[in-house]
């Protein structure tokens, strides 16, 4: 699939903030209009000279609001980028006396509307762009302003790296303080079982450091809940050895669909070396199916054995070196799509079998040409298939998110794309539906995944919370009573978790 040309993404982005201005202005008067900026010069006046405000259509206004999806974009009254945690806490003084609707952006990779994005006050997190390694430690501390690519860069010259991001552009804050399933998680559990504290400003304004000693309610809420207590706007990540890693991406035409499924069924239920994982990505677009095959191999050599399968299937193209672990992430085309409007949704299953992948193959094909059909320019459909050790969840303590680590789960990623705002929530139904049937066929085959909780990153708009947060939603709304009385960060999108 040839990447969107850097002319036509900004061509997408100009139509996608037209047509949500226009929507804005018809939704709110002017009065409304006149207040929210009146509360960003407030904002502008008091904070220091650390940080910056901006207004459209300004050059640092635009990137500020931009994101992966097009769809996910909203036309904030201004932009701000707060250059210190206390300006943070001056942020959220104002916008908690005025009831001010605001968010907080990391990366921008979110695809559900409304989670990064807002028409008030929208909070970029880009200057805090630190990474300080402590080699006596073995920790990290990661601005939540970066990107995994911008982290793996820094780490590189220690010969360590963190538990974070497979493919390029992703976000550190969103990723983390979701989960973070990585390449990894086999040895080391999700990246935020990799977490030693957060930096936190509180909604109150207050900036604390949050540790499993220091905090444990607020330790075990940020590990997954997301901005539901404050913004964070540091985390401080345990590093591990790294030397170059093994692999890379092959491209598969359509012929060699069940030759995939065999390999990728075998891999799922034969491997047994946690450094050795995969992703494959079953694909429609322009007609016809293909598919993407990710392979790492934490060490400078190709593991006996392993790989074999797949390597022994005929690939229209070959991109499989030893490299450093910033050159593996980037070689997955995870930004072909960038500027066209989408939506994730997800399953979570413990196994994939012949018969299920087959059942998702089958899903890829159907839905990929009843959509092309219906909207024949810039519709893409994918699966994508994330094999780990059943023992994932035993490398870290309680955390919002698993609910339980009694059972491993894999999150199966579904992904479609499209142009047509029109359609937005027609393919978000559509999307819902092939999950629907992907989760009855792993139940039927004996998988016990009914009351499985959903990967919230991967999650589609309406989700309920206790789909995601399972047993722990009564746990995680004491702890937002007792730090958020106010509820201030329900003022800004996302996964919202209710006082008690």
């Amino acid at each position: 699939m040839a990447a969107l040309s850097r002319t036509f993404k900004l061509i997408l982005l100009l139509f996608a903030l037209l047509e949500t201005a226009a929507g804005t202005i018809g939704i709110h008067d002017r009065t409304r209009e006149h207040i929210l900026v009146d509360i960003c010069k407030e904002v502008a006046s008091t904070i220091s000279a650390a940080s910056d405000v901006y207004y459209p259509p300004s050059a640092e206004y635009t990137a500020d609001i931009l994101h992966y999806a097009s769809s996910s974009m909203q036309m904030s009254a201004c932009s701000v980028e707060p250059g210190s945690a206390e300006d943070v806490g001056v942020i959220l003084k104002i916008v908690q006396r005025t009831r001010t609707p605001f968010a907080v952006k990391s990366g921008g990779h979110a695809t559900n509307p409304g989670f990064s994005s807002t028409e008030g006050v929208h909070i970029s997190m880009t200057r805090f762009n630190g990474v300080g390694y402590d080699p006596s430690s073995g920790t990290a501390d990661i601005g939540t302003g970066l990107i995994w690519d911008d982290v793996y860069a820094a780490l590189a010259k220690h010969n360590v790296s963190v538990a974070g991001g497979r493919v390029s552009g992703i976000g550190v804050a969103g990723f983390t303080l979701g989960g973070g399933y990585t390449w990894l998680t086999n040895q080391h559990g999700l990246s935020l079982d990799t977490v030693e504290a957060f930096e936190l400003v509180l909604p109150d304004g207050a900036v604390t450091k949050v540790t499993s000693s220091s905090s444990p309610d607020l330790f075990f809420g940020l590990r997954g809940g997301f901005n539901n207590f404050g913004i964070v706007t540091q985390i401080t990540l345990k590093t591990f050895a790294q030397e170059q890693v093994w692999g890379g991406q092959l491209t598969f035409t359509s012929d060699n669909l069940d030759a995939i499924v065999e390999a990728t069924a075998n891999f799922s239920a034969s491997n047994t070396d946690p450094k050795a994982q995969i992703i494959t990505e079953f694909n429609f677009i322009e007609g016809q199916a293909d598919v993407f095959t990710s392979i790492f191999y934490d060490g400078p050599s190709q593991p006996d054995g392993i790989f074999d399968e797949f390597l022994a299937i005929e690939a229209a193209a070959t991109d499989i070196s030893t490299r450093p672990l910033l050159s593996l992430v980037q070689s997955a085309q995870a930004n072909a799509t960038a500027g066209l409007r989408g939506a994730y949704e997800t399953v979570s299953v413990t196994s994939f079998s012949v018969g299920l992948l087959n059942v998702i193959v089958n899903e890829t094909i159907f839905w990929g040409t009843f959509l092309e059909a219906l909207y024949p320019s810039g519709t893409f459909v994918s699966y994508d298939i994330e094999p780990f050790f059943a023992s994932l969840f035993t490398h870290g303590s309680d955390s919002a998110y698993p609910p339980s680590r009694a059972q491993g789960l894999f999150p199966l990623n579904i992904y479609y794309a499209w142009n047509v705002s029109s359609a937005d929530d027609f393919f978000r139904d559509k999307i819902r539906q092939s999950a629907t049937t992907i989760k009855a066929a792993a139940v039927a085959e004996g998988q016990d995944i009914a009351d499985a909780a959903l990967y919230s990153n991967y999650a589609v708009i309406g989700t309920s919370i206790d789909q995601i947060y399972g047993q722990n939603v009564d746990r995680l709304k004491r702890i937002k009573a007792r730090y958020d009385p106010e509820n201030v960060m329900g003022l800004a999108g996302g996964w919202k978790i209710p006082s008690w």
